[in-house]
């Protein structure tokens, strides 16, 4: 069980990110068990791992503050070498999904995508409660989207806008290498770090910070 009172979401120096850079007391790179760092450096090893985050480090480099995200996962993609793309989306985002898709056939690489509401599935078959049916009466079903990309041999799986809890089963079921393109947030236009720029101001009251209540 892990000793530690304070992580690097306390910090405010971020020292790891050049050398000589200042440490906090509590450091986290200074105070972490040596055992944990050479097991995850020792995976890096792996020549899938490798290549992953070499082309990941070239793409950072290149498109440095130049690409958008979804440039981004296009050069990453070539670089890798995959060519068939899947998209596991949110039926409420299947137009921006559409124009994802056409960019990536536009750029050369194959496209299937997968939504949250295929194969039909009412909520009470998998012991939903009725009330949520307020919102829908058919399931998401994220751990369907990634058996079907893997069914059609996907190489890379980009998720857009899958519901909280739900991405977090497509991330756990996707057989291919999966990234991020759209994080769903319905009240501030799929931009979820609004919250975290506004959070002593507009958007104090929604995530009921301390003080809030009377």
């Amino acid at each position: 069980m892990s000793t530690f009172e304070h992580s690097c979401a306390d910090c405010g120096l971020t020292g790891c990110r050049r050398p000589g850079g200042e440490y906090p007391a509590f450091c986290v790179t200074t105070h972490m068990p040596p055992e944990v760092k050479a097991a995850a450096m020792a995976e890096y090893e792996k020549p899938e791992n490798r290549r992953i985050m070499s082309a990941a480090a070239e793409v950072e480099y290149e498109g440095y503050c130049q690409w958008p995200r979804v440039r981004e996962i296009m050069e990453f993609a070539r670089r890798m070498g995959y060519r068939k793309l899947g998209i596991a989306t949110c039926v409420g985002l299947i137009r921006e999904t559409r124009t994802l898709a056409r960019i990536l056939r536009d750029n050369g690489f194959e496209v299937f995508g997968i939504a949250c509401k295929a194969g039909a599935v009412p909520k009470v078959d998998v012991g939903i409660d009725e009330k949520c049916n307020a919102v829908g009466c058919n399931m998401c079903n994220p751990i369907l989207q990634a058996k079907m990309l893997e069914e059609a041999g996907t190489e890379l799986n980009i998720v857009v806008g899958l519901c909280v809890g739900h991405d977090s089963l497509f991330y756990k079921y996707s057989a291919a290498t999966t990234t991020t393109l759209v994080t769903k947030d319905r009240v501030l236009g799929h931009n979820p770090a609004a919250a975290l720029y506004t959070a002593e101001s507009y958007c104090r009251n929604k995530l009921h910070l301390e003080g809030d209540k009377a």
